[in-house]
């Protein structure tokens, strides 16, 4: 079987940033993490969790730590499938990336395919991942009004701190599909 997810980052919305993926089934749950960094364009340097409703529900699925006990029900996330999981279309679930930015996801199972693969694909898309680190939903809002304004003080600060160069400006539609692809492809 083969999963077709929609995953939408939370409280952006102007445009807003989502990926269409197709995953097979057999996926363990740390893998498909490393699917929805590749689609995101994400650079996968910090923690993760998937769990029902975000933090605070349960189980959480996430690589395990000494200190679990902290988080009521874990499971490990190279060992559960999504299969194990996901069970009919319109599920959803979340996935938070980056517990101090908390990048949160909501993750849809779409459709579910009597074909079988054996890599994932990205096959749709919109909007631009916010840069690590940028802080969070507000931070990623700050961002793009700060980018707007070449008169902004912070203007200049924030084109070198992404590496931008002089001429390029920052496009929050920004979103090249075969691009995605192609890296969700190799994981």
């Amino acid at each position: 079987m083969t999963f077709q997810f929609k995953i939408q980052l939370k409280n952006i919305s102007k445009p807003p940033v989502w990926r269409q993926v197709l995953v097979p089934a057999q996926f363990s749950f740390y893998r498909f993490h490393l699917v929805i960094q590749e689609a995101f364009g994400w650079e996968n340097c910090h923690l993760f969790q998937f769990s029902p409703k975000g933090f605070g529900s349960d189980p959480v699925i996430k690589e395990p730590f000494e200190d679990d006990e902290d988080y009521g029900e874990v499971m490990n996330a190279s060992k559960t499938k999504l299969n194990e999981i996901f069970k009919k279309e319109g599920q959803t679930y979340n996935y938070i990336y980056d517990f101090g930015d908390n990048w949160e996801h909501k993750i849809t199972l779409e459709k579910i395919k009597a074909d079988k693969t054996i890599t994932a694909d990205c096959t749709g898309g919109k909007g631009a991942c916010p840069p690590e680190d940028c802080g969070g939903t507000w931070g990623y809002t700050n961002l793009i009004e700060v980018l707007k304004d070449p008169a902004n003080p912070e203007y200049e600060e924030m084109k070198d701190w992404l590496g931008m160069d002089d001429d390029e400006e920052w496009d929050v539609n920004d979103f090249n599909l075969e691009e995605a692809s192609a890296m969700v492809r190799l994981v």
